[in-house]
């Protein structure tokens, strides 16, 4: 079991905090039903008082536990706070210590949106990649000089660090905590009911839509484009490697090093996110979706589609447009 702890401070984003709480408690909950006890989790709301809080807009939440009475855990969420996140760091400055002395001791810490002050302050970021919400970029560069901001990123992670740059990109973190904590399945139950279609894949959208800032092997950036430009095609890793001038265990070795996963695995992460969009915009069968993204076997598709989504294409498709918003029918009704 994982101890899981949700800071709650006077002030910060409901929002922030409710989101984790309720889709790591829905992940229990499914759990619970599939007679799963041993993926169970144990969720805390830890701060610096115990008790009732008030939140950003009159939010009143109860507080578990304080940070000193909290032992030591495996995942941590400082929530997003609203305006003058210097002023709540120069308040609460045993959260910093706190922080640090978790993390030191194996945790994992993600900052919601402004709730990167405080992992900054704490020395989690220096010398590595992270991010906040735009309107603090100017303040957050000039007082942490050493943290490495990403201003075109909405969630970064560096060594057990993640960061997001608002409060809805936190939906994308939690589902890959979900998938590492509970499995995968699970995670793709809670997509269905917490966003607004089923998950990106974790390896390709966890650390933002930029890829290539996610790691800095130049040649692995380089066979990263390949596979963009050449998904369609039906191509081997022997040909891949070959074709940079590696042979395929030097590949592999040092594509997963980069990535953390495989060149197949993410050639075929790009292959089912173009098979989304098109099931999604297009009224393309089956096969011919299929055969545009580079399978040519339609029955080898629908599975592989549907092991990584828990569903078949036709369900997918049938699913995400039941959820389009067409703006201007809106529009038109009122």
């Amino acid at each position: 079991m994982k101890n899981i702890a949700i800071l709650v401070l006077p002030r910060a984003l409901g929002s922030s905090i409710s989101i984790p709480l309720e889709m790591l408690s829905a992940a229990n909950d499914i759990a619970l039903a599939r007679k799963q006890k041993a993926k169970l989790n144990a969720i805390q709301l830890v701060g610096p008082h115990k008790g009732a809080q008030i939140l950003s807009g009159g939010m009143r939440v109860d507080c578990h536990n304080t940070i000193s009475e909290a032992e030591l855990k495996h995942l941590i969420f400082i929530p997003g706070l609203w305006r003058k996140p210097t002023q709540a760091v120069r308040q609460y400055p045993a959260i910093t210590q706190w922080l640090r002395q978790q993390y030191e001791s194996g945790a994992t810490v993600c900052a919601v949106a402004g709730g990167a002050f405080f992992a900054a302050e704490a020395g989690l970021l220096d010398d590595r990649s992270a991010t906040t919400h735009w309107r603090y970029f100017h303040e957050f560069a000039s007082t942490y000089t050493r943290v490495k901001l990403q201003r075109k990123r909405f969630t970064t992670c560096a060594d057990r660090v993640y960061c997001t740059g608002s409060v809805n990109a936190i939906r994308d973190i939690m589902l890959h905590f979900i998938g590492n904590y509970y499995d995968t399945n699970i995670a793709n139950e809670i997509a269905q009911h917490f966003t607004h279609e089923l998950k990106p894949s974790f390896e390709s959208e966890l650390l933002g839509r930029d890829r290539h800032s996610a790691h800095y092997d130049e040649l692995i950036i380089a066979v990263q484009e390949w596979f963009m430009n050449h998904f369609q095609q039906q191509v081997t890793v022997a040909e891949v490697a070959k074709h940079f001038g590696l042979s395929v265990r030097s590949l592999n070795r040092r594509f997963r090093q980069a990535t953390d996963t495989t060149p197949l695995s993410y050639l075929q992460s790009l292959r089912l996110e173009h098979a989304k969009q098109l099931l999604k915009q297009s009224n393309l069968v089956i096969a011919e979706v299929a055969g545009t993204v580079g399978y040519q076997d339609t029955s080898y598709f629908s599975e592989v589609f549907r092991r990584s989504n828990a569903m078949t294409p036709n369900e997918y498709r049938q699913l995400v447009r039941n959820k389009l918003f067409v703006a201007e029918h809106c529009q038109a009704e009122t």
